[in-house]
């Protein structure tokens, strides 16, 4: 198969619909608003476990979407198949531990995973004809969030330096 909208595709248009970029777009604003709270001293300690525990939920939650892939594309060989299911728990598995941590260690084991996720969506997008607008979504969502994920120990490496 070959990567991209399909021609009987239900979005080949390169902008999601607008509910999904309202709902993308719109799951942004936690992020942003905790790192914004971190960043001005706003009980820091409170935006940094609310921003982890946040992140661990979307990044369960883009792991599932492989569980979903896994169920309805057609034409995809069982191992395939099974390695999708498999898959989609990993970044559950990893945002998990990534809780239990020191707030900048978990930021990091998040930011990895959201990382890494994408790299397997991008293998996904390779097998299978996805919408044309669901890379570059999740591109632009994941880079925000991993943003905000490290903006306070970004901070704080700033401050320490100089």
């Amino acid at each position: 198969m070959q990567a991209g909208p399909s021609p009987s595709s239900p979005y080949p248009a390169p902008q999601p619909p607008r509910v999904v970029a309202w709902l993308g777009y719109g799951g942004l604003v936690p992020f942003v608003g905790l790192a914004a709270a971190n960043l001005k001293g706003v009980a820091p300690a409170a935006a940094s476990q609310a921003m982890l525990a946040y992140g661990a939920v979307i990044l369960s939650f883009v792991g599932a979407l492989h569980w979903a892939f896994a169920m309805v594309l057609p034409g995809v060989l069982e191992s395939r198949r099974n390695w999708m299911y498999v898959w989609s728990t990993v970044p559950a598995l990893l945002a998990w531990p990534a809780l239990l941590l020191e707030p900048g260690v978990g930021a990091v084991i998040l930011v990895a995973a959201f990382a890494i996720h994408y790299l397997q969506d991008r293998r996904l997008a390779a097998l299978a004809s996805l919408p044309a607008w669901y890379l570059p979504l999740r591109l632009r969502l994941s880079t925000v969030a991993t943003l905000c994920l490290l903006a306070p120990g970004l901070k704080s490496a700033a401050l320490a330096g100089g």
